[in-house]
């Protein structure tokens, strides 16, 4: 009896090591399309109509017209990247007490796009991404 209730403590604390790499690997990924800076360059040029740039962007946060009549589409992204493993060191915890490791890592990262148009066509647009 021992000696499985040893094997089971033994597969248990071996059971629980992951690193931080692990941990972050199970985290869900995004679905569906991301708004990049490569997207941006990728897919939107002077001539599309509003229409094209809603297909390839998706909706803007804003859209505003100017004095002119002239409407802009802007587009203002924020993403925070937050990870964090907690685990024990395995049969070392068990056999000397508690020795928890954990790390724990953060970004963020901003994408903001202005896209001009005329009359329903892209006369212009402008983009600034950073990662912090």
């Amino acid at each position: 009896m021992k000696t499985l209730l040893f094997a089971a403590v033994i597969a248990l604390s071996l059971g629980g090591c992951m690193s931080a790499a692990d941990h972050a690997a199970q985290l869900p990924q995004p679905s569906g399309r991301e708004l990049t800076a490569g997207a941006v360059q990728r897919d939107i040029r002077k001539g599309m109509s509003q229409a094209a740039v809603a297909d390839a962007l998706g909706s803007p946060n804003i859209a505003a017209r100017d004095l002119d009549g002239k409407e802009s589409w802007i587009y203002d992204r924020i993403a925070t990247e937050a990870s964090y493993s907690a685990g024990n060191n395995g049969i070392l915890s068990v056999l000397l007490g508690s020795r928890n490791a954990g790390a724990i890592s953060s970004s963020q990262k901003s994408l903001t796009v202005i896209i001009k148009f005329t009359n329903g066509i892209v006369s212009d647009y402008s983009y600034h991404s950073s990662k912090f």
